[in-house]
Order: structure tokens, then sequence, then C-alpha cells
């Protein structure tokens, strides 16, 4: 009989364990609904689709549950063939499935997530980087202790992120985004010149020490300073997810 009221007792502290339990954290992953720059020529300025979908992997890999959210809610679009682990990705882990719902900032509670990050395309610099609410978002995950990541243009989509102390959260960190040396080189947004910011500049103004192509010995390199991770292109945009985890657990 003593037994039997022990394994009770285990049974029902066991139980008692698991609802007291907190939930594990998610992570944000930021999109932008344009679709282009709203230029005659109406050049492109959807997300980048293999500077999203890969940390999707990496982090649903790594047991986080992941969502989506964009200024206004509902499909995002994206640019870039579907390949690799992008391919992977939307064949069997859902990806579609986010990206055709994501949520609205409205729907998005902070405390939920552990962190957020967020892709190039241009999109972003047009939409999510001016989105208050979204731009609140960011600052308390990150008050919270919370880790941002971002690759390529994504960097400028923070850039402006202002913290409760009045001070810009990319200040006095190095931050690398999409840099000004190879904005001018491409016709992708004419120049740099369909732009509402640049990217290197816009960091380096609120503060930030903007990484680029001379002050990293290799231009893939995953910056990590603090809680900010990023990388100046497409290439680690894998990496950057994983070295958020690794800061998270930290």
């Amino acid at each position: 009989m003593k037994n039997l009221m022990f394994a009770v007792l285990c049974i029902a502290a066991l139980f008692s364990n698991c609802i007291d339990a907190k939930p594990v954290k998610k992570i944000l992953i930021l999109t932008s609904n344009l679709i282009d720059m709203g230029d005659p020529e109406k050049h492109d300025a959807r997300n980048n689709l293999w500077e999203v979908a890969p940390p999707y992997h990496i982090f649903l890999n790594h047991g986080f549950e992941v969502d989506f959210v964009s200024p206004k809610g509902g499909k995002v679009e994206f640019q870039m063939f579907a390949m690799g682990i992008s391919k992977y990705t939307i064949k069997y882990e859902g990806f579609l499935d986010k990206t055709n719902n994501t949520l609205k900032p409205a729907d998005i509670n902070p405390d939920d997530y552990w962190g957020v990050y967020i892709g190039g395309g241009y999109g972003p610099l047009f939409d999510v980087a001016n989105d208050k609410a979204i731009q609140s978002i960011i600052a308390r995950i990150y008050e919270a202790g919370g880790i941002v990541g971002s690759a390529g243009h994504g960097a400028g989509a923070f850039a402006d992120v202002v913290l409760s102390s009045g001070e810009f959260m990319v200040k006095g960190k190095k931050v690398a985004g999409f840099p000004n040396s190879t904005e001018v080189t491409k016709s992708w947004a004419k120049q740099g010149t369909l732009l509402p910011i640049m990217v290197e500049d816009k960091l380096n103004k609120n503060g930030a020490f903007a990484q680029n192509k001379k002050t990293l010995k290799d231009k893939t390199e995953v910056v990590v300073d603090g809680r900010i991770v990023s990388t100046l292109f497409l290439d680690s945009a894998a990496i950057v997810a994983k070295e958020m985890i690794i800061a998270h657990q930290q």
C-alpha cells in the first residue's frame, strides 16, 4: 500500500511540474509585404528566399517554433528560386504555410520570443524599417535579453530601433549589413538610388560600427557583438541562425 501511495505522489508531482513549467519561447522572423520599389520600372523589393528559408530550417531543427510577422500580415513574396535547403524546407517543413499567413504586429506578444531574425531582399528597408509596431517588438525582445539577427539588407530594418533608454539598439555594436561598396555597383536598386536608406550609412549614423568588405577578412564572416548577430551577404544566413541559438543558450 505504501508503495502504491508513493507511486501516486510521484505521478502527481510529475504532472504538477508539467503544469508549472514555462513554455519554450519561440523565434520571430520579420518579413516585408512589398513586391516592388514603387518606381516605374518596378524594381524587385521582395524578401530574399536564401536569407530566410535556411535560418527557418536551422531554428526548426534545433527544436524551436517559428512565427513570421509582416507589417500588414498575410502572404509575403520571395525572390530567388528554391534550391538546396530552401527547396527542402518548402517541401517538408511548412515554410510556405507560414509565409502565406504571416502574423500582423498586433498579433505578437514579444514576451513569447527569445529572439528575432530578419533577412534581406530590399522590401524590409521600405516597410519593416519604419513600422513603429515592429520596431517596438524588436526593442522589447532585445531589452528582455533576446537575440537579434540579420543577413544582408536585414540590418537596415532594425538600424532605427530605439531602446527605452532613448539610444539606438545598434549604438556601439559591430553590425554587418549590405555594404555601400557593393550596393553602388548593382543595378538592383539603380546603384542604391531607389532606396530609402543605404544600410551601411544608416548603421554608422545611429552609432554602430558598420562592418564591410574592408573591415572583415572574410566577407562571409558572421559578426557577433553582444546580442546582435549579423552578416553582410546571403552566404552565411544559416550560420547567423546557429550563432543566435548559441548566444541564446549561453
